[in-house]
């Protein structure tokens, strides 16, 4: 396979075959990542030809993966028209391939119909990962997200009425120890609204450095491990969701929970409760256990 170095993918998608159909981030401005900084890594995406010779080579593996992720990192910012030539390649070249998924970034759809994005559901594309991060505006500005909790919102409400399932991502720690609480509960508000498939909280992170987000948000304050779990439970606080797959148990938690939103909520309460008044009684997350 033909890959520009690194590629990154969900956790959940270790099995899939990673199709890397464009290179980088078409927006790369957020300041709490580093996934597309590296040289190399300039946003641009690959001919049909190119793909398409891909798919023939993978063709001829022998127990290859039934799922596809499209990569890199925004992979839905091509037009509907590259997509559909995409996912009916794979169809073509690999038909045993059941489920193609992809990161999304909310401004990937803003001038995708709702329309347009059932053709894609039809077509094969049926979950996207889509990067949040908070619902707080303060907080999305203070990143330099390029988003707002209304085009978040808009995507999310998008997506449903298209059929393609959501995977949220939001980052547990971003706003720092100051905007900590509004960050928590309006990303709650969010997810409230949208209800998504999927949940998963991630601990923000800086493994290079963190002078790119400082340069944005100077006044940052890291929230402690206490403070992070505090943050937690005003978010599952104000959660009010119906059958969401809730997952934090990323490399980068402290403490992990799973569950099903709403009913497993008081059971992951009390998890946070215990980690804020008696940690010595759970199982955590050492720092050599953590990672991006």
């Amino acid at each position: 396979m033909y890959y520009t170095e690194p590629v990154f993918r969900p956790p959940s998608e270790w099995k899939s075959y990673i199709l890397q159909i464009t290179n980088g981030c078409s927006w790369n401005q957020c300041t709490f990542c580093e996934m597309y900084t590296s040289p190399g890594k300039s946003f641009n995406f690959k001919s049909r030809e190119q793909i398409q010779l891909e798919l023939s080579l993978a063709s001829q593996q022998q127990n290859f993966p039934n799922r596809v992720f499209l990569a890199d990192g925004d992979a839905l910012t091509l037009s509907t028209r590259r997509l559909i030539e995409t996912l009916q390649d794979i169809k073509q070249y690999l038909p045993n391939v059941n489920r193609v998924t992809s990161y999304c970034l909310p401004r990937n759809l803003k001038n995708k119909s709702v329309e347009e994005l059932i053709s894609l559901q039809k077509s094969g594309l049926k979950m996207v990962y889509v990067g949040c991060e908070s619902g707080d505006n303060e907080v999305l500005d203070k990143v330099n997200k390029g988003e707002t909790f209304h085009s978040s919102l808009m995507a999310l409400q998008k997506l449903k009425a298209a059929g393609i399932k959501s995977s949220v991502m939001i980052l547990n720690g971003l706003g720092g120890t100051t905007l900590s609480k509004q960050h928590a509960i309006n990303s709650a508000k969010l997810m409230n609204a949208a209800q998504p498939e999927y949940l998963s909280t991630l601990v923000v992170t800086f493994p290079k450095s963190e002078q790119r987000f400082r340069n944005h948000f100077p006044e940052f304050n890291p929230l402690t491990q206490q403070q992070l779990f505090q943050e937690m439970q005003w978010l599952l606080q104000e959660l009010d969701l119906e059958k969401t797959i809730f997952r934090s148990d990323h490399a980068s938690n402290y403490l992990v929970l799973k569950g099903i939103l709403g009913q497993d909520k008081e059971k992951l309460l009390s998890q946070v409760e215990a980690a804020l008044t008696k940690p010595q009684t759970i199982v955590l997350r050492q720092e050599w256990q953590r990672g991006l």
